[in-house]
C-alpha cells in the first residue's frame, strides 16, 4: 500500500471526491511529495560539491600567483 497525506484525503472526501478518486490523488501527490524531496537532498549534495571545488581552485590560483 502506498503511502497517503491523510489530511489532503479527508479535504477530497469532505469536498465530494469518490473513496477511491480521493485515494489515488492522495497517494499521487505522496509519491511527488516523496520526488521532490530527493530532488533537494541531491541539490544540496551539488551544492557542497560546488563549495569543495571552489575552495580547491581558489587553492590552487594562491599558490601559483602568490609568492
Amino acid at each position: 500500500m502506498a503511502l497517503r497525506l491523510g489530511k489532503l484525503y479527508d479535504a477530497l472526501i469532505e469536498a465530494g471526491a469518490s473513496e477511491g478518486v480521493a485515494k489515488e490523488a492522495s497517494e499521487e501527490v505522496a509519491e511527488y511529495d516523496g520526488r521532490m524531496h530527493d530532488i533537494e537532498r541531491k541539490l544540496t549534495r551539488l551544492e557542497a560539491l560546488q563549495w569543495i571545488t571552489s575552495a580547491g581552485v581558489i587553492a590552487i590560483l594562491v599558490r601559483v600567483y602568490w609568492p
